[in-house]
């Protein structure tokens, strides 16, 4: 297969695409003339997107998934590794965190365990569907967005830093797994970057000092 304008051989999949940090890494990297698949719950938001990339001279390949359905995620990986023909950098930015800012005790275990599911179960199901398509193609790279919150004890959001502990641990697993099969595998933790879940956490009522969405394009590109 051959594709359209983008850099040959350069592709990229970002889950949590439609909005915030995977939107703007969408777009980053298209910019840089690589070939993007894009997932997301919203398709609508998702299709505006895939269009603002395309605008740009690349591939684009928008696939609608929630990250915790195993099947939806096969099917979506499938389309994207199709429309691609590789996959060489996996994006793992699709995340989500408790409604309110509490204590464990104050909080809806069902709500948080839906946060784990999110942040743990959404990128271990991305990954595991990505790997062959990527050792297939030679290698590449998997990148994880965490956060501070899984390194320190925190007073609230008890599932968020939990989900994100755990992320970084199946990172590690993962580069220690695959690193000589060719892929990588890496977190970055941005810390606050300006989205519209960051800007509605009380935690940051007043806040000022934000780490743009765009600044995320140099950590991964």
């Amino acid at each position: 297969m051959t594709l359209p304008p983008g850099r040959p051989g350069h592709t990229a999949l970002i889950t949590g695409a439609s909005r915030g940090i995977g939107r703007a890494l969408a777009l980053g990297l298209a910019d840089r003339g690589i070939n993007v698949g894009l997932l997301a719950r919203d398709g609508d938001r998702l299709a505006a997107v895939a269009d603002e990339c395309r605008r740009r001279d690349v591939v684009a390949v928008a696939a609608t998934a929630d990250v915790t359905d195993g099947a939806e995620v096969a099917e979506a990986v499938a389309a994207v590794a199709g429309g691609l023909d590789r996959i060489d950098l996996l994006v793992n930015n699709a995340g989500a965190i408790e409604p309110v800012e509490r204590p464990f005790l104050d909080t809806d275990v069902e709500d948080s365990w839906r946060v784990v599911e999110v942040n743990v179960r959404g990128p271990m199901l991305v990954t595991h569907a990505v790997l062959p398509v990527m050792l297939d193609g030679g290698g590449g790279r998997v990148v994880n967005l965490n956060s501070g919150s899984g390194y320190k004890a925190m007073d609230t959001y008890t599932a968020y830093a939990v989900s994100k502990g755990a992320l970084a641990r199946l990172t590690t697993q993962l580069d220690a797994q695959y690193r000589d099969q060719g892929v990588a595998a890496f977190d970055v933790a941005p810390g606050h970057v300006r989205t519209d879940m960051t800007t509605a956490m009380p935690m940051h009522d007043g806040r000022t000092s934000w780490t743009p969405p765009e600044a995320m394009v140099e950590l991964v590109a």
